[in-house]
């Protein structure tokens, strides 16, 4: 009988611990995907602004030539960073380099270096960052690396 009940209560500890680390793996999961859902609205949302200027016949560049910013920097080379090189292409104003976590796998799809944020960082006017989460961590790394403005995408597209 003593066994039986032992078997019982140990079962029971057993299941209990078990449903205890299927909830926590369970709710890990659903706290990453919510995190990653949450980056590509706020992604969408920016894109879209972006769209709204386009369509009210504003650009970029004319932002960059207003504050003296010639001489560019992009940080973060996925949609944002490639549309922005796009969005530069044949105006006054020069997409200096690429920087990315990932430079060694990087494409830019345009003539441009993509380098590390650890390498040294030739000087430029100003670092646009396109990602669209952790700015504030990027521009604390960032500002130990380059003596320069350090810029949000997002920041620019809604004061437009």
């Amino acid at each position: 009988m003593k066994k039986g009940i032992i078997s019982i209560v140990s079962a029971l500890i057993g299941a209990a611990l078990g449903a205890g680390a299927v909830g926590k793996a369970i709710g890990e999961t659903v706290s990453k995907s919510q995190s990653k859902s949450d980056k590509h609205l706020a992604l969408y949302l920016m894109m879209n602004q972006w769209v709204k200027i386009k369509q009210e016949g504003k650009s970029l560049a004319v932002y960059f030539e207003k504050n003296g910013y010639e001489r560019i920097a992009i940080y973060g080379m996925s949609y944002a960073g490639k549309t922005l090189i796009n969005e530069l292409k044949d105006t006054n104003i020069t997409v200096v380099y690429g920087i990315d976590q990932k430079a060694d796998f990087v494409y830019s799809g345009a003539d441009i270096d993509i380098v590390s944020a650890d390498n040294d960082l030739e000087s430029v006017d100003a670092v646009v960052v396109t990602a669209i989460t952790f700015f504030e961590e990027i521009e604390e790394k960032l500002s130990l690396k380059i003596d320069c403005p350090i810029l949000s995408l997002e920041d620019i597209l809604y004061e437009l």
